[in-house]
């Protein structure tokens, strides 16, 4: 018995030797592999932002037209609907809104520049939406 005993601590002994070089290695792995996962998934959110803040741009900017095109309509009619639309909506996902609004006799244009929140730093991630279409006018039969 007390040779079995010998054989098993010196089985043990060696499986100790080797696993012994491998003390760590899950801490390096789990200090490498948490910022890459953490960075991942801090781009997923910041693509959502700036996706988000596109919708809420390209909705501002469908809103300042239609208020433009109307027949009795005007720019600056144009521009205090995208506005009132940006104050309600933008003021999470869209940073320093700028309508640039121009209208004719025949069409208006509506153009929303902006900039997402960032959630990288140093990230600056830029939101364009524009809208366009024909002034509305009588046209008699």
């Amino acid at each position: 018995m007390l040779g079995r005993s010998a054989r098993v601590q010196r089985l043990l002994a060696r499986v100790r030797r080797a696993v012994a070089g491998d003390r760590g290695a899950v801490t390096v792995e789990l200090v490498i592999a948490t910022p890459l996962l953490l960075l991942a998934l801090l781009t997923i959110i910041q693509f959502a932002l700036w996706s988000h803040a596109t919708h809420v741009a390209q909705a501002a900017a469908s809103q300042a037209l239609a208020a433009a095109r109307v027949q009795d309509g005007s720019s600056s009619a144009g521009h205090a609907a995208g506005q009132q639309l940006l104050d309600e909506l933008a003021a999470g996902p869209l940073r320093d809104p700028q309508i640039d609004l121009t209208r004719t006799a025949t069409s208006a244009t509506v153009s929303i520049r902006g900039e997402a929140t960032a959630v990288l730093p140093g990230v600056h991630v830029p939101v364009h939406a524009e809208a366009a279409g024909p002034v509305e006018r009588f046209v008699g039969t």
